[in-house]
């Protein structure tokens, strides 16, 4: 894409979200594994059986990209995901954790991942380099340009703290709860259930719901990219 052909910032945010999600097709494949991971141990109570489940579904999606020849970007993410959850379980196991302390450990990456990202975020908007903004300089062709329009730096500026908010959300609702099961101060078991249902809840869905938010936001269309000289 050149900027001959992007009208306004807004344009520009759009089209780089939806490759970076890879439409409907990819927030599928990142969202089943983790889904179903939660659904088999809240029914079964199996831990083994919720990974090997998870891991399964992914590796389908895999192969059935490999087989279409497409991008296998948004399948190899959630293996990824996986595999780091399967890391801190055995880690767990190896410590002599039970089952409950192993499943525990299970969703202790996503808490930590979603907390370094909300700083990460969040520091980039504080120092005034907002992460959004740079989705505007990969197009434009000049990765610092925009930061001279301080309309644009106040529209990514708004964006970037849209996409922190999820993980920040979800680190306050499901660090306390992870802290209370790991101390016993409430039932692990009950704890993993908890957390189990609000990975589901505070997964996708509130994506969607701060991804809706900025398409709100980026309807506006108000905000012209300007043309940058390339070298």
């Amino acid at each position: 894409m050149s900027t001959a052909d992007v009208e306004t910032v807004e344009s520009v945010v759009r089209s780089q979200l939806a490759r970076a999600l890879g439409g409907r097709r990819g927030m599928v494949e990142a969202a089943v594994p983790t889904l179903l991971f939660t659904v088999v141990w809240l029914s079964t109570k199996q831990l083994q059986t919720a990974l090997v489940v998870s891991v399964a579904a992914a590796v389908l999606a895999l192969v059935v990209r490999l087989v279409q020849r497409s991008t296998v970007q948004f399948a190899v993410n959630a293996l990824f995901g996986i595999g780091i959850g399967w890391f801190f379980v055995t880690m767990a196991a190896r410590r002599g954790g039970s089952e409950d302390e192993q499943a525990l450990a299970y969703f202790l990456p996503g808490i930590l991942y979603n907390g370094g990202y909300a700083v990460v975020l969040s520091l980039t908007v504080l120092v005034g380099w907002p992460l959004v903004g740079f989705m505007v300089g990969s197009v434009t062709g000049d990765a610092t340009a925009w930061h001279s329009d301080k309309q644009v730096v106040r529209l990514t500026s708004t964006l970037t703290w849209l996409l922190a908010a999820p993980c920040v959300l979800r680190v306050v609702v499901q660090g306390p709860i992870w802290l209370g099961g790991w101390s016993e101060a409430i039932a692990a078991e009950t704890a993993i259930a908890v957390l189990g249902v609000l990975k589901i809840v505070l997964g996708w869905p509130l994506q969607l719901a701060a991804l809706a938010t900025m398409m709100w936001v980026l309807s506006r269309n108000h905000t012209p990219v300007e043309a940058v000289p390339r070298d």
